[in-house]
């Protein structure tokens, strides 16, 4: 392989990566990160810290991006050589396809490679700083929080708002407990945020309606109407509420180590339901072997209904979401990044079918594959949560078909 001849395509690779890159790029960073600073601006912070957070969140656009960038450069490559008939010259010189594929493979390699490190270690850093600067920020702006027509959850409190105008927020719902561990609802018409500073958020709220009860007692309550309450959230619920990392902010090795605990942890709760479950099913097989003179039979439909509820919750437990949840941003530390290979495949056979156009086609092309590519990936993961469906097979399934398309297009394409 001549060594000029790899580079130029490599170069002309990664010219075409990176415009395709600055595309998803200002893609994902309009999408998710302006949209975030611009809640955070409206809530007066300094736009030095806003610019921080973005900064912060940069590691998990790049993760993103760069597959499908990979996808559309490589498209972008290919069909301008065999618009241009640069490719039939290649093959004329006699060099065959792997002059194209070589060259499209490594630069794909170094694009998962970069793009998972940036997904594994660079996001994890990027969410501790950004979770730091939230909770300085919070200090100063303890309204950040609170948002429209929403539900929030501190430590052991839940408050929903309605619409909210200026400092004022209508209809809102406060659930928590009280010091002697009882269930409370507070409802109000109208209530006024108030910044408490370093002591947390207040909420003034007029007309409220008090109830508290006990969870296992239900004909002891208490209620009450007062014209004006104030209710405080301290400063130290609020840093909870944003202190805890999501599953998608880990590096692969904590969640492999997050499921693995999370695994055992399952296995014990359904070593101990199994137990019930046989309990259920023996007492349901001794009521129907006594048949009807027995006295055993009259409880065959009580032990049938505990028979079914406790396979109904080994079920449920099967399909416990927040393992499902690790798994799935598990395999998606991988998934993503080096699916820059699989569509490095696709790519190339798509590139070579180009005629005319080759560019262009291919940016088009690029655009059509990354949403297909992209609702596929949120189809399975949504089906997986909702189901139980293999999240590896959800999470994989997508670089699973455009792998296979692409040596099939790639096999058409060489017996032609």
């Amino acid at each position: 392989m001549s060594p000029t001849l790899f580079l130029y395509l490599v170069r002309d690779t990664l010219f075409s990566f990176t415009v395709a890159f600055l595309f998803f790029f200002a893609i994902f960073f309009v999408n998710q990160l302006l949209l975030m600073a611009q809640q955070v601006l409206a809530k007066q912070v300094p736009f030095f810290q806003v610019a921080q957070l973005v900064f912060y969140a940069i590691p998990q656009i790049i993760a993103l991006s760069a597959p499908f960038a990979s996808l559309m450069g490589t498209l972008m490559t290919v069909g301008r050589l065999s618009s241009d008939n640069e490719i039939l010259i290649m093959l004329s010189a006699g060099l065959s396809y792997r002059m194209i594929f070589v060259p499209a493979l490594v630069v794909g390699l170094a694009i998962s490679i970069a793009s998972f490190l940036a997904n594994d270690i660079l996001l994890p850093m990027g969410t501790i700083q950004y979770a730091r600067l939230y909770r300085r920020i919070l200090l100063s702006t303890p309204a950040l929080e609170l948002e429209p027509n929403s539900i929030k959850r501190f430590r052991d409190t839940i408050i929903i708002t309605g619409p909210v105008e200026g400092r004022g927020i209508e209809n809102v719902v406060i659930i928590d407990r009280t010091g002697d561990g009882e269930r409370r609802v507070i409802l109000a018409q109208n209530a006024e945020l108030m910044d408490g500073g370093r002591e947390g958020l207040s909420l003034d709220l007029s007309g409220a309606f008090m109830q508290s009860a006990r969870e296992m007692i239900r004909n002891d309550y208490d209620y009450a109407f007062v014209d004006f309450l104030r209710y405080w959230v301290p400063q130290e619920d609020l840093m909870q509420a944003i202190s805890a990392i999501s599953p998608n902010q880990m590096s692969s090795r904590d969640l492999r180590r997050e499921v693995t605990l999370q695994r055992q942890d399952l296995q014990q709760r359904l070593n101990g339901q199994y137990y019930i479950y046989l309990a259920s099913a023996l007492s349901l097989e001794e009521s129907l072997r006594r048949g009807p003179p027995h006295e055993a039979w009259n409880r065959r439909e009580n032990n049938l209904e505990s028979f079914s509820n406790e396979h109904r919750e080994i079920v449920a437990m099967n399909r416990e979401r927040g393992i499902i949840l690790h798994r799935l941003e598990f395999h998606k530390k991988f998934s993503i990044p080096f699916g820059a290979l699989s569509f490095v495949l696709l790519a190339v056979s798509l590139g070579l079918l180009a005629k005319r156009s080759g560019q262009t086609v291919g940016f088009i092309l690029g655009v059509i594959i990354s949403f297909i590519f992209w609702v596929m990936l949120m189809t399975g993961q949504t089906v997986s949560i909702r189901t139980g469906y293999s999240p590896f097979l959800a999470i994989w399934m997508p670089n699973i078909v455009a792998l296979s398309v692409g040596i099939l297009l790639f096999i058409k394409r060489i017996l032609r």
